[in-house]
């Protein structure tokens, strides 16, 4: 039943801001010829419809939107891998290689064969290219973007690829300790109070002192990042993910040092001097972390600062029309589903147990946030675009169709 619900959510969804779309007049449609010279592409780590409408409820209210739906172009994407119910690193390799594989893979096929991703295809094109997260920058979802390994959990190994294969020129986020080897700590030192399990855990070396070789400025606070201006930027800001994956109950614990729409922003300043154009990935990863433990406030709270980073992107839109956003999901995490504030409780007690009340904002009203589950589900997930070629992402289709999509909007083979 809540499988069922949530893919009505995901249907209401698109049709609804379609329909808003054309109800508002024609919708510009750009010349499919027309490139996009530069894609920033958002991805809501395990957003799922029901994570965006309670990120809009509690944010802009009833009748408000937020940043990320305020888009003329959606569409309904299919999660799958090639197992019903994906991971990260599957669903992020079919939306940057065209091509479904097995849980776990970063851009290998099921023979652990190399695919060409379209941050690569970007990079030969001449343009430049980006990777900004708020978990370790070496997680799945930017590495499934930048690197070939057959596990996910090879973490250094994707990092030193960023910087001699594939040659990433902006890699902001979390992730200092997969730079520095064992015993040897950088900015965040090893065991620190909020996480003593911490620590330096490099097999690749002196990462960071291979990156500042490469010509790379390295970063590591809100401070250093505003003040560098040099076109190749390595920023870690956490030894791992820039927040602290908790239970409800358990503190305020979304507090990243430097911000998701700081990262974005510097990013796009930075990658825009290109005169070719960029190619740009921004992960929001507690959307999926905080609902992995059923933490209604904190999945929210990261939902808030990816929508603020959206409204960074849809300005630099706005003053280059050849940019094209998108806002998508890998997959949907926990199984929620946006309840009334009664007294029943399906889920149970435990984890599960219903999270809230949470303020509708501008209204008295209230709501409830409940889970079905700590792991992701089989659900359908939107997708929102706008922008050179935003048209091309409408429909119901495959999360490999993003990667296809996406090459054709820029004029790349």
């Amino acid at each position: 039943m809540n499988i069922a619900l949530s893919l009505a959510a995901v249907a209401t969804f698109t049709f609804s801001y379609l329909t808003d779309a054309n109800a508002k007049g024609p919708v510009k449609q750009e010349n499919d010829h027309d490139k996009a010279k530069n894609v920033i592409l958002f991805v809501g780590d395990g957003m799922g419809a029901a994570h965006r409408n309670a990120i809009r409820l509690a944010t802009v209210g009833k009748k408000g939107e937020l940043a990320m739906n305020e888009m003329p172009y959606a569409g309904i994407v299919h999660t799958s891998s090639t197992s019903p119910v994906t991971d990260s690193a599957a669903a992020a390799t079919a939306m940057a290689t065209g091509v479904k594989t097995y849980n776990g893979a970063i851009s290998l096929d099921t023979r652990k064969k190399p695919l060409k991703t379209v941050l690569e295809s970007a990079k030969a094109h001449g343009k430049s290219t980006g990777l900004v997260t708020t978990s370790q920058v070496t997680d799945a979802t930017p590495g499934a973007f930048g690197a070939h390994v057959a596990d996910r959990s090879s973490q250094s190994d994707i990092a030193n690829q960023y910087l001699k294969n594939s040659k990433v020129d902006v890699i902001l986020g979390g992730g200092e300790d997969y730079w520095y080897p064992k015993g040897q700590s950088g900015a965040y030192q090893d065991h620190p109070s909020e996480d003593p399990t911490e620590e330096s855990k490099g097999t690749q070396g002196n990462l960071v002192n291979d990156a500042k070789k490469l010509g790379y400025s390295y970063v590591t606070n809100a401070k250093e990042l505003k003040k560098t201006n040099n076109k190749k930027v390595l920023g870690l800001f956490a030894n791992e993910e820039m927040f602290q994956q908790k239970p409800e109950g358990k503190g305020d614990i979304y507090h990243p040092s430097v911000s998701l729409p700081e990262m974005t922003n510097k990013a796009i300043d930075t990658l825009s001097k290109n005169k070719k154009g960029f190619f740009l990935m921004v992960e929001e990863e507690a959307t999926d972390e905080m609902s992995h433990v059923n933490n209604a406030k904190q999945m929210i709270k990261a939902g808030q600062q990816l929508d603020k980073a959206v409204k960074e992107a849809k300005a630099f839109a706005g003053k280059h029309p050849d940019t094209l956003v998108l806002v998508a999901a890998d997959h949907e995490t926990g199984g929620l589903a946006i309840e009334d504030t009664d007294n029943k409780d399906e889920s149970g007690e435990g984890i599960s147990k219903e999270d809230g009340p949470f303020n509708v904002a501008h209204s008295k009203d209230q709501f409830m946030i409940d889970w079905t589950r700590t792991e992701h589900t089989a659900d359908d997930v939107p997708l929102t675009a706008m922008g050179r070629n935003a048209q091309l992402f409408t429909g119901t289709y495959e999360n490999t169709h993003i990667h296809n999509a996406l090459l054709k909007a820029m004029g790349l083979k």
